[in-house]
């Protein structure tokens, strides 16, 4: 046989066959991509086979790297199709793909706001039951966490229409944003749904990022190496966690079975804490030290065991006699950890339990019988207690969350969820985060500010819109002004926006739930989300983004706060007067408030001497202060300059 002929049975037995994948999975039926832009594409191959690319009429080659990889840019298209996406080699190897449009595409991200599902909102039904539209495509990210960047999705990731039967399980801001927005951009519209119930933002980042911003760097370098090696990766975490607690401590409670000696008895059956009748428990989120002690024969501690803890919710550090076992976070989910070799031994056995909370309803809430070492004979030796336990202070500190954590880990819902679906083109971002960093507000501008870039820098888009949710109301109002993490989130959301030529805010401090954090308005938060893409990527000039502060003066005994962004006239809704400002200098005060054309005028009170002003802060303040459009104004502390 002649040699050429040899080489090219061989490439036929490497080469996908027919209709089997080249193109990355990303592009499937049904998918809607980017227009007026080049269109991006790219996939796998063996290495150096050349491939034909064409999209309608358009066409061009590409050759497959060393890796197998390759990439193409076609002309930019108009909106329209359905177009034929097709990919074939030399060799006959090809894929095709059918019903694919051209026109904007949009991400969203987030957490749980943002993965509220269309069958959850307000009128729900008829909602769903009106959402055909052919034009409007979806595409579900499931949740996956990866120690390190992922080039695909799992198959589960389909591209489909919007109907009935897919839009209920969608997100419900997502969808109601796109549903709004095709009332006056008349083209195809891609959806797609990338967020994370819970997740801090650090878990959005690319590794680059976060070492942009700073502050994660021992982080990073654990998950890096648990990505590698899991069993490395836990032992270095464990070793930076027991010497946090040194710190913090000035004991070390694992090596010490007798410093818990004055805690106090567990109730029997333990159970979530805020059950327990214990007052300093009734709120409580933190951390929590659990520790009980077990028997064991010479020939039950010779064994292979593994350590059944039952349910716990949310995170557990976990000590057998002195000994790093495991750090796990996770929403109400049973923990069983197989114990190296030599960690048991004949006599008492210690073990210690760090529960730390970050919302409510947490402890050792599973069964009792369910906490028990298991031996490799298939006898078990329950964990009966009695249960000691220890609350942490707050003045200790929060320890380092688990960096592969899903929720509060760092960059791995990045490597598993957005990671794959880059350079995909895109027309905008939508993000709606921040409840999960209410703890530690003062670091979120620059995170927000590091997350933008990074994803601007992978999706090859430096002006990438970014369409960013503010924090909701959430709490009962406030008798007097109060301090508020949730209100710093604000701000830092409003500032980044403010401070980016490439963002804007949608403000929703009015539309939340009092006395849930997930508010079920999630038509009017697409709504305005909509009309703020109308402002910042469509170019609609005669809309505003609703009531801005641009400055506030203090002359005499009067605070003018004069505002921008201004559709129609400022108005109060419920009275002549806004409620909602507040006057500060070294404490804050309510301030009685006046509508005077584009200002709101306070007056000082006798022997105050303010420097700041504030407007709808707090978790769940009253603010009364809109346009005649009905956009709120947004909430707001600025410095008082004296005129």
């Amino acid at each position: 046989m002649p040699p050429f002929r040899i080489v090219a049975l061989l490439m036929l037995l490497v080469l996908p066959a027919h209709g089997e994948s080249l193109l990355n999975p990303v592009f499937q039926d049904h998918a809607v991509l980017q227009r007026d832009a080049p269109v991006r594409l790219w996939g796998t191959a063996p290495p150096g086979v050349t491939l034909t690319v064409s999209l309608g009429a358009a066409s061009a080659s590409a050759k497959a790297d060393s890796a197998g990889n390759w990439h193409v840019e076609l002309a930019p298209f108009a909106a329209g199709g359905p177009y034929t996406l097709s990919v074939k080699t030399g060799a006959g190897a090809s894929q095709t793909l059918s019903d694919i449009l051209i026109g904007d595409v949009y991400l969203c991200s987030g957490q749980s706001n943002m993965a509220f599902q269309v069958s959850g909102a307000n009128d729900a039904w008829t909602d769903i039951q009106e959402s055909a539209n052919d034009t409007i495509r979806l595409l579900n990210v499931p949740n996956v966490a990866k120690g390190a960047p992922q080039s695909v999705l799992p198959a589960s990731a389909v591209w489909t229409a919007a109907s009935p039967k897919s839009v209920p399980d969608f997100s419900a801001v997502c969808y109601f944003f796109a549903r709004s927005l095709q009332e006056s951009q008349h083209v195809p519209l891609g959806l797609i749904s990338a967020p994370w119930s819970g997740a801090n933002i650090t878990s959005f980042m690319s590794a680059n990022a976060l070492h942009q911003a700073g502050g994660d760097d021992e982080r990073l370098e654990a998950l890096k190496l648990y990505a590698g090696d899991p069993a490395a990766g836990l032992a270095h975490w464990g070793r930076l966690i027991e010497a946090w607690w040194r710190q913090r401590l000035g004991v070390a409670p694992w090596a010490d079975p007798a410093s818990s000696s004055g805690w106090a008895e567990a109730p029997k059956g333990l159970g979530v804490w805020t059950g327990w009748g214990v007052p300093s428990l009734q709120d409580f989120t933190g951390h929590v030290w659990f520790r009980t002690s077990v028997a064991l024969t010479a020939a039950q501690a010779a064994q292979k065991a593994e350590l059944a803890l039952g349910t716990i919710t949310d995170e557990d550090q976990t000590w057998v006699n002195g000994r790093f076992i495991a750090d796990t976070w996770a929403f109400v989910q049973d923990r069983t950890y197989a114990l190296p070799a030599d960690t048991l031994h004949e006599g008492v056995n210690d073990i210690l339990i760090n529960v730390q909370c970050v919302w409510k309803l947490c402890g050792l809430s599973g069964s009792p019988s369910a906490r028990a070492l298991r031996l490799a004979d298939g006898t078990t030796v329950p964990l009966a207690g009695p249960w000691r336990y220890q609350q942490v202070p707050a003045t200790v500190g929060t320890a380092p969350q688990l960096p592969w954590g899903p929720i509060l880990g760092v960059t791995v819902a990045y490597n598993g969820m957005i990671a794959p679906l880059a350079p995909y083109g895109l027309s905008g971002v939508l993000w709606y985060q921040g409840e999960g960093n209410a703890g530690d507000p003062d670091s979120y501008a620059g995170l927000l500010k590091a997350l933008m870039t990074g994803w601007r820098t992978a999706f090859a888009a430096p002006k990438l819109p970014f369409l960013i949710v503010q924090l909701s109301d959430f709490g009962q109002p406030p008798f007097a002004p109060e301090n508020s993490n949730w209100a710093r989130i604000r701000e830092a959301q409003r500032l980044v926006a403010a401070d980016d030529p490439n963002a804007a805010l949608a403000v929703t401090i009015d539309i939340g739930d009092r006395m849930g954090v997930h508010f079920t308005n999630k038509q009017e938060v697409g709504r305005r989300l909509a009309l703020a893409a109308e402002r910042l990527i469509y170019g609609n000039k005669t809309l505003k983004p609703g009531p801005q502060p641009v400055r506030a003066e203090l002359k005499g005994r009067i605070v003018t706060v004069t505002f921008g962004g201004i559709n129609g006239q400022l108005a109060a809704v419920g009275a002549v007067s806004p409620i909602g400002f507040e006057l500060c200098d070294a404490t804050c005060r309510f301030a009685s408030a006046t509508i005077a054309g584009d200002t709101v005028k306070l007056s000082v009170q006798k022997g105050v001497h303010p420097t700041r002003v504030r407007y709808c802060w707090g978790a769940g303040p009253v603010c009364t202060l809109y346009d005649t459009s009905r956009l709120p104004a947004v909430p707001f502390e600025m410095a008082v300059s004296r005129h």
